[in-house]
């Protein structure tokens, strides 16, 4: 793997393919402070411009994937600087969600440990995860005065209204098949197989078309949120630009001609 350590609290590299970022801060737990987060949409904005990246792999060094924000981050100096630190904070968050989704290449999670508040909120807004089967996960803000509130966002999108207000309002830990059940995360595998298994669905990806996959990706965030007839008439529009792609006729022809397709792009 070529290895980029130009990172304090993250790893970043790419092989064949698929590039890996490592939150390697165990000893605090992978906390999202704002300079771990600031080297995440440095590390996925640097994958998602990488035109030989198909795929990236998130995962975590530790017994936690990401116990969320940095706490001692969120103590008030007493003075009107607190609101705009705090809005700097969840700002950043956002960015670093939206980068996510934004760039052109599918994201997986692989988690294993604890996902706590944002670092649940992670994974539920990365494209997939696969977690091990001894994983767990929580909102557990209100339970210390501060309501996992952007998390929520991530969350509800992803296990839907009831099942997130049960998380949001108890925050009781679900245990990784209930995770999966609930479409927090695809599936839930041995903690022993989980490399393989991620690295199995990186691979299966990674053989499609990158264009024609960062064109799905766009496609699918962008309609999610229509009512019906708006995302019907914008999913035939780009079906349509997309029917006339280089990879599109390719596969088709492969398709008919029962051969392998080769991708241009």
């Amino acid at each position: 793997m070529i290895e980029t350590n130009t990172y304090e609290y993250l790893t970043f590299g790419s092989e064949s393919g698929i590039a890996t970022i490592t939150l390697a801060n165990p000893e605090k737990r992978n906390a999202l402070s704002a300079a771990t987060m600031r080297e995440l949409v440095t590390a996925f904005d640097a994958a998602g411009k990488d035109r030989t990246v198909r795929v990236v792999v998130l995962r975590a060094l530790g017994p936690a994937f990401s116990a969320g924000h940095d706490l001692r981050e969120m103590r008030c100096a007493g003075d009107e600087s607190d609101i705009v630190k705090f809005r700097e904070i969840f700002d950043l968050c956002v960015v670093l969600m939206e980068k996510i989704q934004s760039i052109p290449q599918p994201v997986i999670a692989e988690v294993t440990g604890i996902a706590t508040a944002a670092g649940c909120q992670l994974v539920a807004t990365c494209d997939l995860a696969i977690a091990a089967d001894d994983a767990k996960f929580a909102t557990p803000g209100v339970k210390i005065g501060l309501f996992c509130t952007t998390p929520m966002v991530a969350l509800t999108r992803a296990i839907g209204r009831k099942r997130a207000m049960l998380m949001l309002l108890t925050g009781d830990f679900i245990d990784a098949p209930t995770a999966a059940d609930w479409g927090l995360i695809n599936r839930a595998v041995p903690a022993a197989q989980l490399q393989d298994e991620v690295a199995t669905l990186a691979r299966k990806i990674a053989s499609a078309s990158s264009f024609i996959v960062g064109l799905g990706k766009a496609a699918f965030y962008a309609q999610i949120d229509l009512d019906q007839p708006k995302a019907y008439a914008y999913a035939k529009e780009v079906m349509s630009m997309n029917a006339l792609a280089g990879d599109a006729q390719e596969g088709i022809g492969a398709f008919l001609e029962r051969r392998a397709p080769e991708w241009k792009q």
